[in-house]
Parts: C-alpha cells; sequence; structure tokens
C-alpha cells in the first residue's frame, strides 16, 4: 500500500469540495482550481476529507494511487495558501523590471527580454534583483519560475545567472595559473 495513497486529505474550513465523473473541483479563498482523474483511481469524499483508493496492485494503479493522492493535497493547499517561489539575479549590470504585468529583463545579452506571464500567476519585483512568482497552482508557479530561470541559468565559475533564492551554486575553480 503506498504510504502517501493511504493518507485522507483534510478538507479545510472554507474549501468546497465537489467530485463528478473523475474530475475533481475544489473551490477555497483564493481562487478554484480543478483536475481530471484517471478512471482507474477511485476518488471519494467522506466526512471532512478526501480518500483515494485503487481497486488493484498492478504497476499502473500502484502509481496512480500516490500521484492523485498529491495532485489533491497541491490543490487544497493552493486554494488555501497559495505557492510562490522566489528567484534572485546575481551578475553586474543584471537587474529586472516590471512593465504592466510583463518582466522586462537585462541580463547580459545584446537585447532585453520581456516576458508575459500567464494570467493564473502573478509576478512581482521586490527589488531590482529579486522575482516572486505566486499563484494557487503549484505547477503553473514552477512551470513559470523554471521559464524565468531557463533565461540565464547560474553558471559554476562566477555564479551569474538566474537562481532560485534557495539554490546553493556549486563553484569550479577558473583557470589555474603557469608554473
Amino acid at each position: 500500500m503506498s504510504r502517501i495513497g493511504k493518507k485522507p486529505v483534510d478538507i479545510p474550513g472554507g474549501v468546497t469540495v465537489e467530485l463528478g465523473n473523475n474530475i475533481l473541483t475544489v473551490k477555497g479563498p483564493k481562487g478554484q482550481l480543478s483536475e481530471q482523474f484517471s478512471p482507474i483511481i477511485s476518488v471519494k469524499k467522506e466526512d471532512n476529507s478526501i480518500v483515494v483508493e485503487r481497486p488493484n496492485d498492478q504497476k499502473e494503479s500502484r502509481a496512480l494511487h500516490g500521484l492523485t493522492r498529491a495532485l489533491i493535497q497541491n490543490m487544497v493547499t493552493g486554494v488555501t495558501e497559495g505557492y510562490s517561489k522566489t528567484l534572485d539575479i546575481v551578475g553586474v549590470g543584471y537587474k529586472v523590471e516590471a512593465r504592466d504585468k510583463n518582466l522586462l529583463l537585462i541580463i547580459g545579452y545584446s537585447h532585453p527580454i520581456y516576458f508575459l506571464p500567464p494570467s493564473d500567476v502573478e509576478v512581482k519585483v521586490t527589488t531590482p534583483n529579486q522575482i516572486v512568482v505566486s499563484g494557487i497552482s503549484k505547477q503553473a508557479v514552477g512551470a513559470v519560475a523554471a521559464k524565468i530561470r531557463s533565461f540565464r541559468q547560474p553558471e559554476p565559475y562566477k555564479g551569474k545567472g538566474i537562481k532560485y533564492s534557495n539554490e546553493v551554486i556549486k563553484r569550479k575553480a577558473g583557470k589555474v595559473a603557469g608554473k
């Protein structure tokens, strides 16, 4: 039995859950999320919790059991608390500006990069070298943060680039002086 899958997902106050034909809709104070799940897995609402069960021990149903429970937990957490990721921009002359909902990234290329985030994700510039990506969908927040980071990934010699604030860049030694 899956250790993650067998735990019930608690529904906090202020959150409503609707189940219908393998589609789960979660509404909370921050918004609404819905997800369609595999028909192999059964999702049931019992009292103030959601229980995920699998019919057998085949490989596919074992894999979907924990995944489904984790996705439901992420939906409930997203509509109550939300998710956020912080990105730091490291480098001389590197900076970011907020232009309406767009981001203007100046990160060492010959031209600035304009980035328009999707409508369900909010992007804030707290300092000229820090970006906070937030939203209710964990998947969307992670995807937007990864896309911004991909414009200039941190390099191991000087550590220049865009990195997550909790990320540690493994540094390498540069050229060693001659004999």
